[in-house]
């Protein structure tokens, strides 16, 4: 998942760097029309910012197994929650897509997007840390500003993939360490939280948590149901695997994850009128005939009572439209986040609740409701707890 740095930068380009943008409108929805009533909600952390950096993808990721760690032991004291560094998984994710980047000699997206399946594998691999033990900002800024790292490390593999000496030295690698290194500051080898000391490896195996019990699921009909696929996205530069369900199985693991006390990392496409910056996502039916002034067709006439219904119709996600969205690339993998729970508005429909990676921004201070019909149709792929999928579909793809 790309994603979009600042929210001056996201009201300025609505979209994902490095990615072609769809115009947009006028967000056509508006929290004042909308009144919430929470269904399940489960314990997550606190909301954070991941401010001029594209790692939206370890934020959420990094937030879903804090709430993994919160079920798991059981922890009702907020001020017991974990609190795991996002930076010390983005610093080791760096190195390994490094290496691998020059291994393939270039052919590979080395920009700042990946996945959760990197944020699991890169704590297997390298463990945790907690975030007072690494903040990975050494450039004199409160929150992440990543862009001349970015373009620096860039730039430093493509010359090295250029193998100047007709022979890679044993040292570049040195070299994508001391960039790392110089932005973001060494890894502690070792870190005192709650007055016991650890390595990364020691403070991973005592959240509780096996990491081999996370799967992703997505749902697309180019690849048959129920085996694996590698989502074909650009960040995906791992490969992580995907099972492929049916589109209301897809969707009744997301329900019954949450309904079961668990929670969702959610990747999908937040391209869209609908998902507003304030909070909202609404797959809105701009097909819809609507009648009266172009203002009443997009926020409604003046006398409309917020409870009496939604001013916006929302276009109904078959299968069919599902796929048509992931062939014609307008539904994109841009953005990640955690979801946590389910709501109802005012009429009884269902929506999600997504906790964002913006800070404490929009109506809802960092939360969003995302619609049930803007979860069918958006969500590229999903990272769930095996304990968190229904038995019945876990038999189907041969797992216990």
């Amino acid at each position: 998942m790309k994603k979009i740095f600042t929210l001056a930068a996201i009201l300025a380009i609505a979209g994902i760097s490095a990615q072609a943008q769809r115009a947009q409108t006028p967000a056509p929805v508006n929290p004042e029309d909308y009144q919430f009533t929470v269904v399940k909600e489960n314990p997550i952390t606190s909301v954070k910012n991941q401010n001029n950096s594209g790692t939206c993808w370890c934020f959420s990721g990094l937030s879903f197994l804090e709430s993994e760690v919160i079920k798991a032991k059981g922890i009702k004291d907020p001020a017991l929650y974990p609190d795991f560094s996002e930076m010390f998984i983005v610093r080791r994710s760096y190195y390994d897509r490094a290496i691998k980047y020059v291994r393939l000699d270039g052919a590979l997206n080395f920009a700042v997007g990946s996945d959760f399946g990197d944020v699991i594998e890169t704590a297997k691999a390298y463990g945790l840390v907690d975030q007072k033990a690494y903040t990975g900002m050494q450039y004199g800024y409160d929150l992440p500003v990543q862009g001349e790292l970015d373009a620096g490390l860039k730039g430093y593999v493509s010359a090295v993939v250029k193998n100047p000496n007709r022979k890679l030295t044993k040292v570049w690698p040195k070299g994508v360490d001391g960039i790392l290194d110089a932005y973001m500051g060494e890894v502690p080898e070792t870190f005192v939280v709650n007055g016991v000391t650890y390595t990364p490896i020691s403070y991973r195996d005592a959240q509780g948590l096996n990491l081999d019990d996370y799967i992703g699921f997505t749902s697309y009909t180019h690849h048959p149901f129920y085996t694996q696929f590698a989502m074909e996205v650009q960040d995906n530069w791992r490969n992580s695997p995907s099972w492929n369900v049916p589109l209301d199985e897809f969707m009744a693991i997301m329900d019954y994850a949450v309904e079961n006390g668990y929670t969702v990392a959610w990747g999908g496409d937040v391209s869209e009128a609908g998902f507003t910056r304030n909070g909202l996502g609404i797959l809105v039916d701009t097909a819809a005939p609507t009648a009266g002034s172009d203002q009443e067709r997009w926020v409604g006439r003046a006398d409309d009572k917020p409870a009496e219904k939604p001013v916006v119709k929302e276009v109904k996600v078959t299968q069919e439209i599902r796929q048509q969205y992931y062939d014609e690339k307008t539904s994109t993998d841009d953005h990640g986040m955690h979801l946590y729970g389910i709501a109802k508005d005012q009429n009884g429909n269902k929506y999600y609740m997504i906790k964002n990676s913006w800070g404490e921004a929009g109506a809802y201070k960092g939360l969003w409701y995302m619609s049930e019909e803007f979860a069918k149709g958006k969500t590229l792929n999903i990272l769930v707890n095996k304990n968190a999928v229904p038995k019945d579909i876990l038999k189907k793809i041969g797992l216990k």
